[in-house]
Formats: structure tokens, sequence, C-alpha cells
């Protein structure tokens, strides 16, 4: 059971602060950024490349997080806020082409072949009988204690107090001398970071290769989607259902049903139970479970 525990931990890590990232951009620019899993890949990447020009690792997980947060206030900039003129349909589906021109950058320059960190073989910890290796746990122990960073910034801060205001009501707080484009830059390239430091801590448990981005993306909005799109911290929630969705469905055993000892879904069903969990949700909460609190200011 507490194996069972971790396994979910260990998957929320991985979708949370991606999902997070995701949410706080869509509270203030109105369309959902495709290509906003893609910045954790480009993290994940150039860690990687850090790590391999001698830098430590955590030094080069942080050179990371300013260069994609970096990279995400300029595609804001240059390119979805001229698409928003024209509605957020055409900006999604302009944040569709940019993912896809990031997917043939990195594919150009890294190549198809999976990579991995250079770190030190050591055996897994175990607690309670249950196994969990060292990078999984400080994966979870990071996006805990980034969460929760992230929590204070936006409920404890002056800046965060200007971000739900323009979640809220834009044209009122506008009124009030707040700067749009100054807090749409500031939250992107959080957002930004945010996705790099998720990347990075998926690629340590798995491998740094170009489809970790797509292969983020439904999992990510599912998530995003259950929580309330907008809603930062609901989205965490939402990531965390998800993850109890599948890793339910890749550790119950339904030998019962077809008459045998042992019987367990493939992990290619690992994407339908996400769905399935998200299509139920949202026939009773259309708006996602935590709708109401990004209004809250």
């Amino acid at each position: 059971m507490f194996q069972f525990v971790l396994d979910v931990l260990i998957r929320t890590a991985d979708l949370a602060l991606v999902a997070v990232g995701l949410s706080a951009v869509y509270a203030l620019v109105k369309f959902p950024n495709v290509s906003h899993v893609q910045y954790a890949a480009l993290g994940a990447f150039l860690t990687l490349a850090g790590q391999r020009l001698g830098l430590p690792f955590a030094l080069a997980m942080a050179l990371s997080c300013v260069v994609t947060g970096a990279v995400a206030v300029l595609l804001n900039t240059l390119v979805f806020r001229r698409l928003l003129r024209s509605g957020p349909a055409i900006a999604m589906i302009g944040s569709l082409a940019v993912s896809m021109v990031m997917v043939a950058l990195m594919l150009g320059v890294a190549g198809s072949r999976p990579l991995r960190y250079d770190f030190e073989i050591v055996s897994p910890l175990v607690i309670a009988g249950a196994r969990v290796s060292h990078a999984q746990a400080y994966s979870i122990g990071a996006a805990l204690l980034v969460l929760g960073g992230f929590a204070w910034l936006l409920y404890r801060t002056p800046m965060g107090r200007r971000m739900r205001a323009l979640a809220t009501n834009r044209a009122l707080a506008e009124a009030t001398g707040i700067d749009a484009h100054q807090v749409t830059n500031l939250i992107s390239l959080i957002s930004g970071a945010l996705a790099a430091i998720g990347g990075t801590m998926l690629a340590m448990t798995s491998d740094v290769h170009v489809n970790l981005g797509t292969d983020l993306l439904l999992p990510v909005f599912a998530a995003a989607i259950i929580g309330g799109l907008g809603n930062p911290l609901g989205a965490a929630a939402g990531a965390l259902l998800i993850a109890v969705a599948e890793t339910a469905v890749t550790n119950l055993n339904f030998g019962w049903l077809v008459g045998q000892p042992l019987a367990f879904l493939p992990v290619t069903y690992i994407g339908a139970a996400s769905f399935l969990f998200l299509l139920v949700a949202l026939l009773f909460k259309p708006y996602g479970l935590f709708d109401r609190e990004v209004r809250r200011v």
C-alpha cells in the first residue's frame, strides 16, 4: 500500500509543476498554451547540456530555469501577444505551431536518441518495505518545496495579489494602475522555470528525450482542466487525481475477472484511465473541481 502511495507521489511530482505553470499563465492570457509542455523538455535538455559542460547539477538546473523562463517571456511577447489580437483560438493554434517548431529544433540539436544525466549508481531507499530511488525522492521533495514557494508568492505577496486581480477582472485591475504586461511576463518567466524544474525532475527518473514534452501534453492538460483552468493550485490537486488514476490502472489486479491469479492492464492504458477520470469529473463539474478559487482576491 505504501508503495502505491509513493508511486502516486512520484507521478504527481512529474505532472504538478508543469500543470501549475500552465494554469497560472492561462489565468492571465486566457488561452491554452499547447507549447507550454515543451518548456519542460527544453529545461531537461538545457540541464543536461549544463551538466555535460561540467557544471554541478543544481547550478545546471538553475541556469536551465532562467533560460527556459526567458524563452517563455520572449514567446509570450513576440508571438502569443500578437496572436491574441485575433482571438484565443488563433493563439492556441499558433501555440501548437510553436510546439512543433520547438520539437523540431530539439530534435535537430540533440537527436532522437534518449539521453541520461550522469549520476552515480546507488541503491534505492527502502521505506516501510517500499522502494524509491534517490532521484524519485528528490523529485517529490523538489515538487513540494517549489509548490509551497509558489503558493506563498500567489497568496502572500503583492505580486500574487496583482496576478489574482488580473485573473479576476483585467479591466478593473488595469484601471487601478496594475501593469498587465509586466505581471504577465513575470508569471510567464515563473511558469517557464516551473516547467524546466518539472521536466528535469521527470528526466531524472527516466530519460531526456525529444518526446518528453509531448508525452506530458495530455496528462498535464487533464490535470489543469480538472483543477479548473486558471487556478494554479487547483492544477496541483488535479495532478494528484490524475496520478492516482494512472497508478491505480497499472497496479490493480484484475485476475478475478479472467480467472487468473494475476492479471494487470498494460501501461498503454494509462492515458485512457486519465481521460476517463477527466470525463467523469467534467460531467459533474464542467469548469473543473476548483474553478471558483481563482476568483478570490
